[in-house]
């Protein structure tokens, strides 16, 4: 899935194999004032995964993109969901025509 959303069209799946991504939470901030703090945490039952830098500001526009509200508060920005299931279908993800990913969530705001 990295190299296939890293621009890499040529990776094989097998035909009708889908891909299913769960999380029990995630939340996202960014600072309004320190342009360079960004994290995000990720729960999946009791196993807890953070990210930093880049790779949290990628999930936190992700998470902007696909329309999360944010809230803020003393300088700093949420965006959070509960409740993330994900059904990727990495061959109709490779057409580019839109398709490929369908997603549920409950939107937290942080």
């Amino acid at each position: 899935m990295s190299e296939l959303f890293d621009g890499n069209r040529n990776v094989t799946f097998p035909a009708n194999q889908k891909l299913l991504v769960k999380a029990d939470a995630v939340v996202c901030r960014v600072s309004n004032v320190d342009l360079t703090a960004r994290s995000c945490e990720l729960t999946f039952g009791s196993q807890k995964r953070s990210l930093k830098g880049r790779a949290a500001n990628e999930l936190n526009a992700t998470l902007v993109q696909a329309g999360v509200q944010s809230e803020g508060a003393a300088g700093t920005i949420y965006e959070g969901v509960s409740s993330l299931v994900c059904t990727i279908d990495p061959n109709e993800v490779k057409s580019a025509d839109g398709g490929g990913a369908d997603c549920t969530y409950s939107n937290t705001g942080g």
